[in-house]
C-alpha cells in the first residue's frame, strides 16, 4: 500500500548483511525512489490543502529512507562508520518531517488531530532510539562484538520504522482520508517505487 515496504526490505537486508558479514563486500545503497513534492491544491479545499501539507512533511522522511547510505560490513570499523551514517540520515529525515508536522498544526476538521499527534509521538520516539543507537555505534567503533550488538540495535530501530503507519494522521478520520485522495503529494506517496 505504501512505498515503505520496498524501502524497508532493502534496509533490513542491508543491516542483516552488516550483522553477519564483517569481512564481506559492501552492499549497494538504496536509491531515491523519484518522490517529488511539487503540488497545487485548490484554495477552496482546506482539508485537501492540509492533507497535502501533511504528506509533504512525511515525504521528507520517506526521501531520507529511499536514499539511505549502504552499510559496509567489510570491517568492524567500516560497519560502525557506515551504520552510523545510515542512522544519521534517518535522524535527519525524521527531524525534517517532525518540523513540518509541528508547523502544520491541527487539521481543519473538528476533533481530528489525534492521528497527527500520534505520528509525531512515534517519529520522536524512533528519532530518539536512532540517535541513541548511533551514539552507541560510535562509542564501540572497532570492537567487533560490540559493533555486532550495536548493529542489532540499529536493525531493531529499522523494524520500528517498518511498523509505522505514517499516514495514520489522515486515514483515521473519514474527512481527512477523502482529502488525502485529493491531495497531490499524498497520491505521490501512494505510487509504487520506480
Amino acid at each position: 500500500m505504501r512505498p515503505r515496504s520496498t524501502v524497508f526490505a532493502a534496509l533490513t537486508t542491508t543491516i542483516t548483511i552488516g550483522l553477519v558479514g564483517c569481512g564481506q563486500q559492501a552492499t549497494t545503497p538504496a536509491r531515491d525512489q523519484g518522490l517529488s513534492v511539487t503540488t497545487v491544491v485548490p484554495q477552496a479545499d482546506p482539508a485537501a490543502r492540509w492533507a497535502d501539507a501533511y504528506c509533504v512533511a512525511v515525504t521528507h522522511f520517506v526521501r531520507a529512507l529511499a536514499s539511505l547510505p549502504a552499510v559496509d560490513p567489510s570491517t568492524p570499523q567500516q560497519a560502525s562508520r557506515t551504520a552510523g551514517n545510515l542512522l544519521s540520515s534517518v535522524v535527519g529525515g525524521l527531524d525534517q518531517s517532525l518540523a513540518g508536522l509541528h508547523a502544520l498544526g491541527a487539521p481543519p476538521v473538528p476533533s481530528a488531530d489525534s492521528g497527527r499527534k500520534d505520528v509525531i509521538g512515534q517519529f520522536a520516539e524512533i528519532r530518539a532510539q536512532a540517535e541513541k543507537t548511533r551514539e552507541r555505534i560510535d562509542a564501540v567503533r572497532g570492537d567487533a562484538a560490540a559493533t555486532k550488538a550495536a548493529l542489532g540495535q540499529a536493525s531493531a530501530t529499522l523494524d520500528r520504522i517498518d511498523a509505522l503507519d505514517y499516514l495514520k494522521g489522515l486515514e483515521d478520520v473519514p474527512a481527512l482520508e477523502a482529502a488525502e485522495r485529493r491531495a497531490p503529494s499524498c497520491r505521490q506517496l501512494d505510487q509504487p517505487p520506480r
